[in-house]
């Protein structure tokens, strides 16, 4: 019945600003206008997420807080048009208007997070958004300020480290919590310290600990034995540290820093002794990541004659994974014989450099300038038999951009334009690698040996305008059309990706796909009542996507280790020893290219219904994205719609709030792909700031999935194998010594 009621539940909330405007015109006028925040990823400077054009969402403050999560992807789920595509707790990746993996970018303080998430759909992104000051995601198309990558959307997460100013005095901050559910304990610490006037250092430490989650039910979406209310293989644990200088002087500030990210989590599975394969033993897969980062920021103002600042961003990494097989062994109920089945590693060095011009007849703007050096590497290192995953690479892109806006009687006029140089070259591969990798297909073979080098042009253009209709409104409209080059593992993927539970075939001849993006969308920034609703329409050419073959049952085709379909030599059952070679467990995926075409609506909105010293506000939310071939067809793992109502109040220095959100089933569906049921979620928040401390101090409550639902996400890859955590309390506290 809710599921039934959601369009109209959608359109109500579309509907809402309209009506409460209505009720607001009768009231007293209201002058308060949202708090100015300024959002630090936009290149001119200076700006609000008020003054953009770009639909942008900025998290700051107690809002930020509140939503603090193990993961970007958990941080960001339920924010208009943004959603998780999380594989177990310890993969958690944004989803932007349906779209995920290397199409939405994460940056650390303006820079890519140059990890391989986007080369695998069972990658955590490298970065821990514990610590964040602000985190801002920009919905749509924005490959003209951050590159072919960023054609789904970005995400910037800012910190403390490279602010110029420091606090009168040293400081130190901590934020821990704890929840019985998988007995997870996260802690963050902060600390500044400003050795004089000019010079100073901040650093963080943070770390996560759990055991196996509880979740509702049965793990398996069709499991009906076996062990109930556990994610199996779902413990995690990460570390993080960072340590940076900051010099200032008058003509502007420099800063160095380092840091470094560890991760160890598993791929939940569904594991039951009494199920166990001839050999007497099963096996989990687990996943270790190692991150280093040095960084690098600099501004210099009055530069250049004409130029009134200069932008230097800078940050050079490494990144490694290892992908482990564990053995079970039932006789005395251990796990043994670690193998290692892929190894990643990236190399990256990325800078831009930005030069904001004094104004030029009005127009105000910056010039930029971008490099990308990317080396990567990934291999299974058991055998020629075992083929490849992803095929190593190098990618070297260049650009020139530049965006101008002009303030007009109206609004705002601004254009920008970009274009970009990109080179990649795959590795050769010896022969022994490509003839243990077959297909029943004969287009997949043969695999050559060696690839061109690709070199391509892409540009990007965007147009737009903030019409103010009067002091409380904005009318937004936008224009983009972007180009995207496929990424390294959409081109060179050849062979079994253990821990997604994939066997994946790229193609080298894939062209760059193309968008042509229409934005509309209004907003109310003054009053009682506050929202932003916004419309969009996004063509794409030669869109990519990561597509299952139907086996002609409606199911996924499966494939053993190195390819071999049904009646190839492999079988659903094994003799004993036999292992992986035939037993079909790895869903055969393909990177096909179609035009398509997205479109949806997000909402945002609020309402203080009373005021006072116990005030009340309501919040309400809404996204709807829809995914299709432009020639019949559904793209798969497409965000479905969801609606939100929320509740705030304030009552002798205890912030409440309530959230319920609904989440729509999904059964406009891609081939081979299933539908996915809807489910209710319900969360609440409590922050007591304690008073006459002497600190500043806040204990917390927050209680996610209250509901205790057995959720899957579609736009997950494997929801079927990893439903949602169950009910779950957080209790923690917030401190601050010094700083004042």
């Amino acid at each position: 019945m809710i599921t039934r009621r959601l369009p109209a539940v959608l359109a109500a909330s579309v509907l809402a600003p309209i009506v409460l405007q209505s009720a607001q015109a009768q009231q007293p006028a209201d002058t308060r206008v949202l708090t100015e925040i300024i959002v630090t990823a936009d290149p001119i400077g200076g700006r609000t997420a008020d003054e953009l054009i770009q639909p942008v969402s900025v998290l700051h403050g107690d809002e930020l807080a509140r939503r603090l999560a193990g993961s970007i992807g958990e941080i960001l789920d339920g924010l208009p048009g943004v959603a998780n595509a999380d594989f177990g707790p310890g993969v958690g990746r944004p989803t932007v208007r349906g779209q995920q993996g290397s199409r939405v970018v994460v940056l650390d303080d303006g820079l890519p997070v140059a990890d391989v998430s986007g080369e695998g759909v069972d990658h955590a992104v490298a970065i821990d958004a514990r610590g964040a000051e602000q985190i801002e995601i920009f919905r749509g198309p924005m490959t003209l300020l951050y590159g072919s990558g960023a054609a789904g959307g970005v995400v910037n997460v800012r910190s403390s480290r490279f602010l110029p100013d420091f606090a009168p005095s040293s400081f130190a901050r901590l934020d821990a919590s704890y929840s019985p559910n998988g007995d997870d304990r996260q802690v963050d610490l902060q600390f500044e310290h400003a050795l004089d006037e000019a010079f100073g250092l901040r650093g963080a430490l943070g770390l996560r600990r759990s055991n196996d989650f509880s979740i509702k039910g049965f793990q398996e979406e069709d499991q009906t034995e076996g062990r109930r209310g556990r994610l199996q293989n779902s413990n995690l644990s990460s570390d993080t540290a960072s340590l940076t200088g900051m010099f200032r002087q008058d003509w502007g500030h420099i800063g160095l820093g380092a840091s470094r990210w560890r991760t160890d989590y598993g791929i939940p599975e569904v594991f039951d002794p009494q199920r166990l394969r001839g050999d007497g033993s099963d096996d989990f897969e687990r996943i270790t990541a190692d991150y280093e980062r040095i960084d690098l920021r600099a501004e210099i103002l009055d530069p250049l004659p004409g130029f009134t600042t200069l932008r230097l961003k800078s940050a050079w990494t490494r990144f490694e994974q290892q992908e482990s097989e564990f053995k079970f062994n039932r006789a005395d109920g251990s796990f043994r014989e670690a193998i290692v089945e892929a190894e990643f590693q990236n190399d990256e060095f990325d800078t831009r450099i930005d030069l904001v011009h004094a104004p030029i007849a009005g127009w105000q703007g910056v010039l930029g300038l971008q490099f990308s050096d990317r080396d990567f590497f990934a291999d299974d290192p058991r055998g020629a038999d075992r083929g490849f995953y992803v095929r190593p690479n190098r990618t070297r892109t260049s650009a020139l951009y530049l965006v101008e806006e002009l303030r007009t009687g109206f609004g705002r006029l601004e254009f920008g334009g970009r274009i970009e140089r990109t080179a990649s070259r795959a590795d050769d591969v010896i022969g022994s690698r490509v003839e243990g990798v077959t297909q029943e297909d004969g287009s997949f073979l043969p695999l050559p040996e060696q690839l061109d080098r690709r070199r391509d042009t892409p540009l990007s253009l965007s147009a737009g305008s903030i019409i103010d209709l009067d002091e409380a409104h904005h009318l937004r409209v936008a224009l983009t059309r972007a180009q995207r080059m496929p990424s390294g593992e959409q081109l060179y993927a050849f062979g079994r990706h253990a821990a997604a539970g994939t066997w994946e075939v790229g193609n080298p001849e894939l062209d760059r796909e193309t968008y042509t993006n229409f934005e509309l969308g209004i907003d109310r920034h003054l009053g009682r009542l506050r929202y932003d609703f916004t419309v969009f329409y996004n063509r794409a050419d030669d869109y990519i996507f990561l597509a299952s073959e139907d086996d002609g049952t409606g199911n996924p085709v499966f494939v053993n280790d190195i390819g071999n379909r049904a009646g190839e030599g492999a079988a659903a059952d094994c003799a004993p020893g036999a292992g992986g070679l035939c037993r079909l467990r790895n869903q055969l995926v393909t990177n096909q290219q179609a035009d398509a075409e997205f479109y949806g609506a997000e909402l945002a909105g609020s309402f203080q219904l009373v005021e006072g010293p116990v005030p009340l506000t309501l919040h309400v939310s809404g996204d709807l994205v829809r995914g299709k071939l432009r020639d019949g067809g559904n793209l798969p793992r497409i965000t479905p719609a969801r609606a939100g109502v929320g509740l705030a109040t304030r009552l002798e220095g205890i912030d409440m709030r309530v959230d319920f959100q609904r989440v729509d089933r999904q059964s406009r569906i891609g081939e081979a792909e299933s539908t996915t049921d809807g489910f209710n979620l319900l969360s609440l928040d409590l922050a007591w700031q304690l008073p006459g401390t002497g600190t500043d101090t806040t204990l917390y409550l927050r209680g996610r999935n209250l509901l205790d639902e057995d959720g899957r996400r579609h736009q997950s890859f494997f929801k079927d194998d990893a439903p949602i955590i169950g009910r779950a309390f957080y209790l923690g506290f917030r401190t601050q010594l010094g700083g004042r």
